[in-house]
């Protein structure tokens, strides 16, 4: 008898499991299968492994938020003896420092665990399917190596969409990729976009400096309660920002040193554009046609709560599906679709997810809108609290946004919750955490909160059900 026979478990094959991309998703997956004792192929084609969130996407643009925040803290606090400033701008510093840290947590999150897993082996080149189990990566010199996979994981992420504008795909513009790493302000940017990505950049060049037009095919973030937006424009009009509703431009073109826009608010020139419409699926090479994997129109792979798509043995996360582009579902979704890919059963409920949009104030949204609420055909209602009744707020001398919970009728039940305000993103946790224990209003009214934190504008929200917060003592329980 051989040894390795007489050793049954170093005889017994691993699960092959082969994922495309290297992101959060796939890196996540990839970690988990590793786990429950699969071996994993890595398949990347770019350059750098990590995908979309510390390359191009979430760290760098905290990074450059934070440092416009400073910068207009210094130019517009709204403190007495305190000096302002107008601060000089060094944009190239400012980019050398932020790309060291993209780096730095590049090789701290995604290389160094390619270094200490042996069961992970990344393959580099370009995916597609031959048949259902086997894709076929082209590789940088053309050569081709074939992947035949117990399990696949789709995870390919989403880029930049480009609107179809007359003109535009004809002219140098940026998208949100070659804006973060541009080394001079532009004197003039107009920002083509009024969703996440466009109002995070267009108030980040603003507060270093830059001259910015918004131009919103509809309102600032057209997904969110109305009041979101509404409360959005008004800040960036008082920093300084033109802002154009319903206005898109009729054509782009690109005289060679500045960008023409002629709309229905006038001919707009600028020296930079930046195209902010969206990120779509990374999936028309995959040739998911041969895999039999079914896409939604836009081309995003369709999945269910277990990640799994139209073929059994082939699962998907992340920002290459038709879930929310965030990079935490995309972790989510990723551990969960290797536990299921395992033999395991975990599914990701979506029903509590908070997201942010990282402005200033910031926007914080989890569960139902009153709307949503309504088409859901349940009863509901909902109470809204200036930041003008939050105590911190007022020490901050900040009082921009409010915040709103929205509630079931008769039971309490917290269904949703919409804030804009200043450090938004911390407070919205808490209210995720409260609907995803179906807690009451009365019960999240009756929670001990520290007194002049941004995040007790909760409970007092809450208790606007019931009462009148301007008749209640300081930190009145």
């Amino acid at each position: 008898m051989s040894e390795c026979c007489a050793n049954k478990s170093s005889c017994a094959v691993k699960m092959h499991i082969a994922i495309v991309g290297t992101g959060s998703g796939a890196f996540a997956a990839a970690i988990k299968a590793v786990e429950k004792g699969a071996r994993v192929t890595l398949i990347e084609g770019g350059d750098i492994i990590g995908g979309t969130c510390v390359n191009v996407g979430c760290v760098p643009s905290k990074i450059m938020i934070r440092g416009a925040h400073i910068a207009h803290l210094q130019s517009s606090h709204a403190f007495e003896g305190l000096p302002l400033n107008q601060p000089r701008i060094d944009r190239a510093a400012l980019v050398h420092q932020q790309q060291a840290r993209v780096e730095e947590l590049r090789h701290a999150k995604y290389e160094s665990i390619l270094e200490s897993h042996q069961d992970i082996h990344l393959v580099r080149g370009w995916a597609r399917f031959d048949d259902p189990n086997t894709l076929i990566v082209k590789q940088e010199d053309g050569s081709e190596q074939r992947v035949v996979a117990d399990r696949i994981l789709l995870a390919t992420g989403a880029a930049p969409a480009v609107p179809d504008i007359p003109g535009l795909k004809d002219t140098p513009f940026w998208t949100s990729t070659e804006a973060l790493i541009a080394e001079e302000l532009p004197k003039h940017l107009v920002v083509i976009g009024a969703s996440v990505v466009g109002l995070e950049l267009a108030q980040a060049f603003l507060r270093l400096g830059s001259n910015v037009t918004v131009m919103a095919r509809s309102i600032f973030l057209s997904r969110e309660d109305p009041a979101i937006g509404e409360g959005l424009v008004k800040v960036f009009e008082e920093e300084g920002a033109r802002v154009l509703l319903h206005t898109l431009p009729d054509s782009v073109s690109h005289n060679g040193k500045e960008f023409v826009l002629p709309s229905k608010a006038g001919e707009i020139r600028c020296d930079q554009l930046l195209v902010a419409t969206g990120r779509n699926a990374n999936t028309a090479e995959l040739m998911l046609g041969k895999a039999e994997v079914k896409t939604d129109k836009s081309g995003a792979i369709v999945i269910d709560d277990h990640m799994q798509t139209s073929v059994e043995h082939i699962y998907a996360a992340g920002d290459c599906t038709n879930q929310p582009q965030y990079v935490y579902v995309a972790a989510a979704a990723g551990t969960r679709a290797a536990i299921n890919m395992t033999g395991g059963d975990a599914t990701l409920d979506l029903s509590a997810m908070p997201a942010v949009v990282f402005t200033e104030p910031q926007v914080g949204t989890v569960g139902l809108t009153e709307t949503e609420a309504g088409k859901h055909e349940i009863d509901a209602e909902s109470r809204t609290l200036p930041l003008e009744s939050v105590p911190r707020a007022l020490a901050n001398f900040d009082t921009h946004g409010f915040i709103k919970l929205v509630a079931e009728k008769g039971t309490g039940r917290l269904l949703g919750a919409q804030i804009l305000s200043a450090e938004g993103g911390e407070i919205i946790q808490s209210a995720a955490l409260a609907i995803r224990n179906q807690m009451t209003i009365q019960e999240l009214a009756g929670q001990l909160f520290p007194y002049l934190t941004m995040v007790e504008g909760l409970k007092l929200c809450a208790q606007t059900f019931t009462k009148d917060v301007k008749q209640l003592s300081c930190c009145a329980g």
